[in-house]
């Protein structure tokens, strides 16, 4: 009997094993094909016990049952379902259509899955042992699930359209020859990308991807010493939250759920560099307790990243960079331990509108936040603080940053302007504090008014002179441009001459400051 017309009349073909006609028949009647022997360590895909040819069967055979397979029977649909076996040989579907439902468990490929440009409406692969899925292009209307698998030479989703989920759950990819675990450039997901408990040894690449609701890697660790990236996923386009926060092991966990008592929980853990340039976010950026292992060059790079809110709540990376340059999101919410200390924090052009600080985070660490962000002077990150204080009502608080950052501005000027900045900040604190100036004037004025009721004062002119008032000569020398009628007439000599040039400049300073500080406050207002 050919090939051909066995499939044609529903027939069995000549040349298949006992195990192949047992899974062909199974094909036809829709049912599980279960070649396991209920002892968990022989069905143990990833172990190291050997399967016979009682459960082998022939990938060309698959792929024969999957694109051109018999009729169903009557009242069936034709389906393959595969628990526990051996597909030997190299399972190729490559540009084929697929329309049997397929689902294989617990089962061992001797060699590579090939689906570039396969199209499918549903394809599961769960706790399979997979050399290399080979899959670029591939194409499925519904789910491609391939949880708890684990594939020795990495995974190919480039260019891939997902129509539903693509479940990658508890799955284990080590990295193929060109250093990458898992490369799904370009890969577009219609609803969720779930890869909890992910275990990722190489680059996970999502270049350019886009995921219809959510991104979740809770629990996942990435582990990629090899190379610079553990996680490269520039210009990602994610409609809902990215999640790099814990899950829980053993057990579900809802992100921010209260874990069931006695469930361990695992955080995502990341020991190689993260690039997140350009990314899209349509709710957050969730960092919640994630752990980042970076070398001195290696960073965390939210290069112009925009999303509603950022979650920056995980350990503070001991080593490496933070990148925020660029990013704009809407709330900052983070806790005074998340961040890096000097010169490894990086926010110019970093835009946040609210904080909504996690535990205490009070202001004079939150200005040791912006300055670690400042290895020169920058005023753009005290601006940006200081305006959504002020947004917040915090006018107080407001006024301290634009001090700090005068103060900060002041080690980068020249030795006379940092002098005369030293003067600003001592008498009316560059114009935030204003009250200082009527104190210092009050304090100036009683001292000249003491020290000039000793001194002598001949008329300068024999003729009409006011009454000698020492209370307002001194109030005529302070106040800048004010006549009060008590300087021109009288004569000091000698100290006195050098106490009244002094009380002049001291007002000129006073005045200078207090109204620098005022234009400042018209130009805020």
């Amino acid at each position: 009997m050919t090939e051909g017309a066995g499939i044609r009349d529903g027939d069995l073909p000549d040349d298949l094993t006992a195990t192949e006609a047992g899974m062909w028949q199974a094909f036809r009647n829709g049912t599980v094909y279960d070649l396991s022997s209920g002892d968990t360590v022989v069905d143990d895909p990833h172990g190291g016990h050997p399967w016979g040819p009682e459960r082998t069967v022939r990938a060309r055979i698959v792929c024969w049952l999957l694109l051109d397979g018999p009729p169903a029977l009557a009242g069936r649909v034709s389906s393959l379902k595969l628990t526990g076996v051996q597909i030997s040989g190299t399972l190729d579907l490559a540009g084929g259509t697929v329309v049997p439902y397929l689902e294989m468990k617990g089962c061992r490929f001797e060699r590579e899955i090939l689906l570039p440009e396969a199209r499918f409406t549903t394809a599961r692969f769960v706790d399979c042992s997979v050399p290399r899925l080979e899959a670029a292009r591939v194409h499925t209307e519904g789910d491609l699930h391939l949880p708890r698998c684990r594939f020795h030479n990495g995974v190919r989703l480039t260019d891939a359209h997902i129509g539903t989920d693509l479940l990658m759950n508890q799955a284990i990819v080590y990295r193929d020859r060109s250093g990458r675990s898992l490369a799904a450039d370009g890969m577009t997901v219609g609803q969720d990308l779930q890869a909890e408990l992910l275990e990722s040894h190489g680059e996970l690449s999502l270049r350019s991807a886009t995921i219809g609701v959510s991104l979740s890697l809770r629990g996942a660790r990435l582990t990629n010493p090899y190379t610079r990236l553990a996680l490269n996923a520039p210009q990602l386009t994610v409609e809902r939250t990215l999640y790099l926060t814990p899950a829980g092991v053993g057990a579900s966990m809802l992100s921010g759920a209260t874990p069931a008592r006695g469930t361990r929980i695992q955080r995502f853990e990341c020991q190689g560099g993260v690039r997140l340039d350009d990314g899209r976010f349509g709710d957050a950026v969730d960092l919640e307790r994630a752990r980042f292992t970076f070398t001195e060059e290696q960073e965390l790079s939210l290069r112009r990243v925009q999303a509603p809110e950022l979650r920056f709540l995980g350990e503070k990376p001991q080593r490496g960079k933070v990148v925020l340059s660029g990013a704009r999101v809407g709330n900052l919410v983070d806790r005074a331990s998340a961040w890096p200390g000097p010169g490894n924090l990086h926010m110019g052009g970093f835009v946040y509108e609210n904080l909504v600080p996690h535990g205490p985070f009070p202001l004079a660490e939150r200005l040791e936040w912006v300055a670690a962000a400042t290895a020169e002077y920058n005023p753009e990150p005290y601006e940006r603080l200081a305006a959504v204080l002020r947004t917040g009502g915090e006018d107080e608080d407001a006024r301290e940053v634009l001090l700090a950052k005068q103060r900060r501005r002041r080690e980068s000027l020249p030795l006379a302007a940092k002098l005369w900045g030293y003067v600003q900040d001592w008498t009316v604190a560059y114009g935030y504090r204003p009250g200082r100036a009527a104190v210092w004037m009050a304090v100036l004025w009683a001292a000249g008014s003491v020290a000039f009721a000793h001194a002598s004062h001949p008329p300068l002119k024999g003729g009409d002179h006011p009454v000698w008032n020492p209370a307002l000569f001194a109030l005529d020398l302070l106040l800048p441009v004010i006549d009060l009628g008590q300087v021109g007439f009288w004569q000091l000599r000698g100290g006195w001459q050098w106490l009244a040039a002094a009380m002049v400049l001291l007002g000129w300073i006073l005045a200078t400051t207090v109204a620098a500080g005022a234009t400042r406050l018209l130009r805020r207002n």
